[in-house]
């Protein structure tokens, strides 16, 4: 792989997922995405080979990159030697030690095996990034962005929508990777929002939108049985939310889950 006209020999792993950018424009095009200043703190997950690192650091203040494959240390040594404003921690994003710092931005690259685990933490845990702008599996990224009532809509897409607000950008081509992946990909912007919506009401709309998706085939009443202990009490909360029971959960928007969380709290 040719970097800034130096050659490196890298040995990509799979079981990391691993696909790195080298077309510049789009690197500088991914900043741009995510709207990074020099005000910013970047939380990059997979450094890869720090060609996206580098674009970030030309415009943040600081990037804080994870990597998990530490065959790449003297790949990023050199690539990143320039960027004094560039901390690499070799660790599993997902099984990190020390606390991030705040506010951050998360610009990613994501291996897709784990776009979902990565994400979810991102919305759910309690270090909250203002945006996550992160290249995805396209077929991921039509899901992200999904509208209720889609084929592509589901317990992901309305989880996200109760405290973010997620754009796809652009669509990327294989051919902009190295190696290639057998799919295109593109980049997603998510930004974080309060919604007006209380702690308590988000947590009682995730469990009923998982609910809901499980059974993503029947009506309502009958996925939410189980949750609520029995149709009966299911269909109350249903018609006290506004609801027929007859409603199916794919249709519903992340404002409705609330509405049923509501009805049910």
């Amino acid at each position: 792989m040719i970097i800034n006209g130096e050659f490196f020999q890298i040995d990509f792993q799979k079981k990391f997922g691993q696909n790195f950018i080298f077309d510049r424009n789009l690197l500088d095009a991914i900043a741009l995405d995510a709207g990074v200043t020099k005000e910013d703190v970047v939380v990059e997950i997979g450094a890869g080979a720090g060609t996206l690192t580098a674009a970030l650091a030309d415009k943040a203040k600081q990037v804080i990159s994870y990597e998990i494959d530490e065959a790449l240390r003297s790949v990023l040594d050199r690539t990143l030697a320039q960027k004094t404003n560039v901390t690499v921690i070799y660790e599993d994003f997902l099984k990190k030690s020390a606390p991030l710092p705040t506010p951050f931005k998360v610009v990613a690259n994501l291996p897709y095996y784990v776009t979902t685990p990565i994400v979810m933490r991102l919305l759910e845990g309690e270090e909250r990034p203002e945006s996550i702008t992160v290249m995805v599996q396209k077929e991921v990224a039509e899901r992200l962005t999904a509208q209720p009532g889609t084929t592509e809509y589901g317990a992901i897409t309305a989880s996200l929508d109760l405290v973010a607000d997620a754009s796809l950008m652009r669509v990327v081509g294989r051919k902009c990777f190295l190696p290639p992946p057998n799919v295109d990909s593109a980049v997603v912007r998510i930004d974080l929002a309060d919604k007006g919506y209380t702690k308590e009401e988000i947590d009682f709309a995730r469990k009923i939108i998982r609910a809901a998706f499980n059974m993503r085939r029947k009506t309502l009443g009958n996925a939410l049985a189980a949750l609520f202990g029995g149709k009966e009490r299911a269909n109350e909360v249903i018609e006290k939310a506004g609801f027929p029971p007859s409603v199916r959960g794919e249709t519903l928007s992340a404002a409705d889950f609330v509405s049923l969380a509501r009805a049910a709290l």
